[in-house]
């Protein structure tokens, strides 16, 4: 186990070193491509600001609204009838929307029901088998200049639908309820 340590420690240190001696031996001016990469990373930066500004402001309307609470009020019993906690739901709905609102609500679903409860179990795995699809649509889709992401939603959404049944059935299966 020591020896995991040790090598989390040093993976990075030594994998940059080995890049810029590499470049130094293919006579790469390394150093004047590391500046024009960290030039293009904050112009990166500055250009995905609008764009996720208007994500987060998006994502405050919506969950201040009680659109949120109104749709799985709606919805719950539906949930309930095939076997999903409407305790996960809003987890389920905004996590392709922002992952640290997902975060912060899979924190406040394990400090109610605990970590080693289904529900926790079912919110980690959420978090972790699905993807903050809008987000990532939005930021890069935006950053680049691509307009139309119609099927890259489609797929996206698909695939975060995918994780969370997935998820259940794979806690249900392997925790039971």
């Amino acid at each position: 186990m020591q020896w995991i340590t040790m090598v989390s420690m040093w993976i990075i240190p030594v994998l940059i070193a080995f890049i810029l001696l590499y470049g130094t031996y293919k006579r790469i001016p390394t150093y004047e491509r590391f500046v024009e990469g960290g030039k293009e990373g904050i112009e990166i930066s500055f250009s995905i600001i609008p764009y996720l500004v208007g994500m987060l402001v998006a994502i405050s309307v919506f969950r201040a609204s009680g659109a949120l609470d109104a749709f799985i009020g709606l919805m719950k019993p539906i949930f309930e009838m095939i076997g999903v906690p409407a305790e996960i739901v809003p987890l389920a709905i905004i996590r392709p929307i922002s992952g640290n609102a997902a975060l912060g609500m899979t924190s406040d679903l394990m400090a109610t029901y605990g970590a080693d409860s289904f529900i926790g179990r079912l919110a980690s795995t959420i978090q972790g088998s699905t993807d903050t699809t809008f987000y990532v649509l939005t930021v890069y889709f935006g950053a680049v200049g691509i307009k139309k992401m119609g099927d890259a939603l489609k797929v996206g959404l698909l695939a975060d639908l995918i994780g969370f049944i997935a998820a259940i059935i794979v806690i249900s299966f392997l925790f039971g309820r």
